[in-house]
């Protein structure tokens, strides 16, 4: 018996014993904690094996430290969950960081002295590829010009041996050269498809612009080009920008991005990544291809935390209209600037009805594109259908992604139906210079980008940039969130429709974490959660509206392992 007690003691001292040495890899102390949590609080954070396991103060985790424990002294810098980026292209995202890129372009001369710039170093024949322009934001309109679009001649011109293909900021429309064009093949009799519109001059001549749908006869010349080029290169060239879309992420601040719709070829490189530890920031991806290909093949790619948790494809990405800068957003009433015009449908309503019959069965999140309030309508009907034929599926999450101008009588519909409305902050202020021309005083007053009236009706809002449309930075998106002011003219659009700071910090965190199904283990610092946190120079809830723009960026954390010291940059 006593042998027996004897062995159940040093059973328990080891126990204790292992207990003891379990330290903390990383202890984060001195620190103003933004923990999303209203059970925690303290002024330190303790992580272990990617996890948190403690939030205290200094003082109370100091006696867990270990010999190996790294600990990093915050200088009384603002700590919170690492930013979640809720609506973006994350491939998109590095490729405008290696193509050229007219984000901050003001002007049309400007983005055709850049083209110029770069005949010089590409050989003739090989396409240039750009985006970012957005012919609304520019400091003056071209002499030459059809709504603010210019015409073909002068880029035509410096570049006469290169076809050239540039996409507008928002993905909806490009810009195509002489020489691709030509590629092409468009002519005085090319037609406008269903759903897309060739922009051109009194006589009927194309002057460079394809809107929505009339996109593809360019995209299919240039993809065309791109299968004469070797594989290996091409492959170098997409790793090369997940590379940098990872880097360009970690420095500000972002931890995880959701993006919002990748080929199957892209799921499968990123499954493979993840499987490998390459990933440091989290991918949360939605699966977008044709229609036929969706509802034939979506379910073999449907993925959940993979690679410690890196890499999940559970949702299901489509669209029904374009954007409102290029006219495609589809609107109940006439563009205010383009009398008896009502914008683009852009993906034939019966084929969004499939997809969404294929994201019941495959048990997938369902996330459509809607700008315009006939867009959002439409989907909401899609929605309301078919949840009333699957009553029993009561947690399906499915999102509007934009969700930017409503019509009052249809936000009430998002809360009734716990339909998420994953908006980006940023494209409030980024539009604010021409929303009421296009959709007139009233219409922008109620229901353009309307974050006060959906969160009074209870809707989660998933915040993001849609990047590579704006800039990633999830502080520029946070301050239009709360401001709604532009930061170079100051312009103030609709104030009353802005979120508080709380609001704003839950979309860009808990809110997107819940959005994607992964609230049970990140998006706020609890003990137990993935230790995925940003360390910043201000504190975002009580800092002045202006210094929020001045903040840095000064650790990002994902996994426990610092990704970004701004201290050490690489």
């Amino acid at each position: 018996m006593l042998g027996k007690l004897c062995l159940g003691i040093c059973f328990m001292l080891l126990i204790s014993a292992c207990k003891v040495t379990q330290h903390p890899e990383l202890i984060v102390y001195n620190a103003v904690v933004y923990t999303g949590d209203t059970l925690y609080a303290g002024d330190a954070v303790a992580v272990r094996d990617g996890k948190i396991t403690d939030i205290g103060t200094w003082a109370d985790l100091q006696s867990s430290l270990g010999s190996d424990t790294k600990a990093i002294d915050a200088g009384g810098h603002f700590l919170m969950p690492g930013f979640i980026e809720g609506h973006g292209h994350y491939s998109g995202l590095g490729y405008s960081l290696i193509n050229l890129n007219f984000l901050t372009s003001g002007s049309w001369e400007e983005i055709v002295e850049k083209v110029k710039v770069r005949t010089k170093s590409v050989p003739q024949g090989d396409w240039i590829v750009g985006r970012g322009w957005h012919q609304e934001k520019w400091d003056s309109i071209p002499v030459l010009n059809v709504q603010h679009y210019p015409y073909h001649y002068r880029l035509s011109e410096v570049s006469p041996h290169h076809p050239v293909v540039l996409y507008h900021a928002s993905g909806h429309a490009l810009f195509a050269n002489q020489k691709a064009m030509e590629l092409a093949g468009i002519s005085l009799e090319t037609p406008d498809p269903a759903g897309g519109r060739i922009v051109r001059d009194v006589n009927g001549k194309a002057i460079g612009v394809f809107e929505e749908r009339a996109m593809k006869m360019v995209q299919d010349a240039y993809n065309s080009y791109l299968k004469t080029l070797d594989q290996r290169r091409l492959d170098s060239v997409w790793q090369e920008a997940i590379f940098l879309a990872e880097s360009e992420c970690l420095s500000k601040g972002i931890t995880s991005f959701q993006d919002a719709g990748s080929t199957f070829d892209e799921l499968r490189r990123y499954e493979k990544l993840a499987n490998s530890g390459k990933l440091k920031v989290r991918l949360y991806v939605m699966a977008r291809e044709k229609a036929d290909e969706l509802v034939g093949q979506v379910g073999k790619y449907r993925r959940i935390d993979v690679g410690n948790r890196f890499y999940t494809c559970r949702s299901i990405k489509s669209e029904v209209d374009g954007a409102l800068g290029a006219f495609g957003a589809w609107l109940l009433q006439p563009y205010s600037d383009k009398p008896g015009f009502y914008g683009q449908n852009t993906t034939d309503i019966y084929d969004v009805k499939k997809i969404a019959d294929a994201a019941i069965r495959e048990d997938m999140q369902f996330c459509v594109h809607a700008i315009g309030d006939r867009a959002n309508r439409v989907v909401l009907d899609v929605y309301e259908g078919l949840m009333d034929q699957y009553g029993e599926k009561d947690d399906l999450r499915w999102r509007i992604e934009h969700a930017q101008h409503l019509d009052t009588a249809d936000i009430p519909r998002f809360a009734r139906r716990k339909i998420i409305a994953s908006m980006q902050g940023i494209h409030c202020t980024s539009d604010a210079p021409f929303v009421v021309s296009r959709l007139g005083q009233t219409r922008s007053r109620l229901g353009a980008y309307a974050w006060r009236s959906l969160l009074d009706n209870g809707v989660i809002i998933a915040n993001g940039t849609d990047a590579p449309v704006e800039d990633v930075d999830p502080l520029k998106s946070f301050f239009a969130s709360v401001t709604r002011r532009r930061e170079d003219s100051g312009l103030v659009f609709f104030a009353e429709q802005k979120m508080t700071r709380e609001e704003a910090l839950r979309s860009y965190t808990a809110g997107n974490a819940f959005a994607a199904f992964e609230e049970s283990w990140k998006g706020t610092l609890t003990p137990g959660k993935v230790a995925d946190m940003v360390l910043l120079s201000n504190d975002l809830r009580t800092c002045s509206d202006d210094d929020i723009l001045k903040t840095k960026v000064l650790l990002t954390i994902t996994d426990g392992k610092i990704r970004y010291d701004r201290n050490r940059p690489k």
